[in-house]
């Protein structure tokens, strides 16, 4: 993000009578375990971007400093979370358009413009724009990022201590060798997505109590 100009979207929102913008952006749609979380953030308009930039581009330690320097000097932040059973339930976009709703609506900022990671959200509750690989050209969509990683991780954490059989603090529930074979070795436990398909192939062949 230091060779893009990361206010842009922003500056633009602003331009256009927009008084206050939010960046949104999720985490955990590809995993075999664990919740999709989403997170929106409202940023003052002299935030310091330094150390905040996409989530992926930065190291765990430096994911912390920035989630706490977010929380400490954000306007607002919002975060959702749906959880596996939902996932299954309703397909992992719309869980993922859901934790989205649910983050903005746990904004306490009166936000009237947002912008979204990657593609347009339905149902969303003011106006927005859907920018592709926001979390690398927007610091409030990288903000988000940041949020939605770093509170997702901790959850897998959690998890690690309830099931430890499965490695979760390591893999944070993302489909790797280690886990297929936890899940072979364990069957699936009841934070797996029983949809996706490595973990539906082995529930067929694997009960455990709960899972019915």
């Amino acid at each position: 993000m230091d060779t893009v100009d990361c206010w842009e979207y922003e500056r633009a929102a602003w331009a256009n009578g927009m008084l206050c913008v939010a960046g949104l952006d999720e985490a955990g749609r590809g995993p075999l375990a664990g919740p999709v979380v989403a997170a929106a953030v409202v940023l003052p308009r002299d935030f310091e971007m330094s150390g905040v930039r996409d989530s992926k581009q930065l190291s765990a330690v430096a994911r912390d400093r920035a989630y706490d320097r977010i929380l400490t000097e954000a306007v607002s932040v919002g975060v959702g979370v749906v959880e596996p059973d939902e996932i299954d339930r309703i397909n992992i976009l719309q869980a993922t358009h859901t934790a989205m709703r649910a983050a903005l609506s746990n904004i306490s900022a009166a936000f009237d413009f947002v912008l979204v990671d990657g593609l347009a959200v339905p149902g969303l509750p003011v106006s927005s724009r859907a920018i592709v690989k926001g979390d690398a050209k927007s610091v409030s969509i990288g903000a988000a990022s940041i949020v939605a990683k770093v509170t997702r991780d901790r959850i897998m954490e959690e998890m690690d201590q309830r099931y430890p059989e499965y490695g979760f603090a390591s893999h944070k529930g993302y489909c790797t060798r280690e886990h297929l074979s936890a899940i072979d070795a364990h069957g699936p436990c009841p934070c797996h997505r029983k949809s996706f398909a490595p973990v539906a192939e082995r529930l067929a062949n694997c009960r455990l109590p709960g899972l019915d």
